[in-house]
Order: structure tokens, then sequence, then C-alpha cells
């Protein structure tokens, strides 16, 4: 991959992220300007989208980490928490594609990147080590315990105007 390949996919993936989140639908914003050029599938999207998701959880379970917590569970909790509350739009997307996978091998690379998840969640709470079934149960147990509490975004619908359309316009020509 080229340079001027890998920063286009960048800005595309910005993009595809901001869509994301102003939306919070839950659906991969496929239509986004670049994403055919781009990406091979929706398969590499959302792969880019749950690496820009783990990239801003590490740094968070870093920030939280820095202040020497003693519950550590409870600080990787709230890490995710606020990752899931700075991203809204992309954990839906990765959520929903979780639950609801397009095709086997989607739902295979979704179970196996949760796994990971889970198993590194349990790691930084000092519950586990490694990807045992065991690392992997405590780390769903972190993430049950930031999924607590949080509160799903609701996507802004505009206000509708208390007047028609055409009656503002009437009234702008009278002004």
């Amino acid at each position: 991959m080229s340079w001027k390949t890998f920063h286009r996919r960048g800005e595309t993936l910005r993009a595809v992220e901001h869509v994301a989140n102003d939306r919070r639908d839950g659906a991969l914003p496929m239509g986004v300007p670049g994403v055919a050029e781009n990406f091979t599938d929706e398969l590499d999207l959302v792969g880019a989208l749950m690496l820009r998701w783990h990239a801003r959880l590490s740094g968070n379970i870093e920030r939280a980490m820095a202040d020497e917590p003693i519950d550590l569970p409870s600080a990787v909790a709230a890490a995710w928490r606020t990752t899931a509350e700075e991203m809204p739009g992309v954990r839906m997307v990765i959520d929903r594609s979780m639950s609801a996978p397009d095709n086997p091998e989607m739902e295979r690379a979704m179970n196996r990147a949760h796994d990971r998840e889970a198993a590194y969640l349990a790691t930084a709470a000092g519950l586990s080590s490694g990807n045992s079934p065991a690392a992997v149960a405590a780390g769903r147990r972190v993430e049950k315990l930031a999924r607590t509490g949080l509160e799903v975004p609701q996507v802004q619908q505009p206000e509708a105007p208390s007047e028609s359309f055409a009656d503002r316009i009437r009234a702008a020509l009278a002004a």
C-alpha cells in the first residue's frame, strides 16, 4: 500500500467514523465517498473501525491506569465506557456486526475479535493473562460492568418548525 493510498484510506475511515457517530443507528456507512475505492468489503471496513475503537480504548485504559486505581476492573470498565461515549456510533456498528453478522466470515471474525478484546480487558484489569477461556469470561464480566449504566445515545431529531415552509417564505417576503 502506497502512502497516498494509506492516507486516502485514513481520510475515508475518519469520514466513516464521523458519519457513524452522527447517525448512531448501528448501520455500517458504506455509502460514504471513498469506501468502495479504499475498502474491499464490509468486513474490511468493520475491521478498520474496530482498530480505531481498540486504539482509543487502549489509550483510555492507559490514562485510567496512570491514576493507579485500587479497583482495576472498575477502572478498565470506566475506560471502556468512556470510549463508548466518545465513539457511540462506531460502538453501535461493532455491536450490530457482532449481533447480526452479514455472513459466516463476518461472524467468525467478529467472534474472534470480541474474544480478543475480552481477554485484553481481563489482562488490563489484572484478572487474567493470555487468551484462555477464563480470560475471555473475565473480560466479558468487565465489559458487562462497563455497559451497566452506559446511556445509549439517542439520535437528535431536528425540531419540527411550528409553521410550514410556505408560511415562513411568505413571512420573509412580507418583511
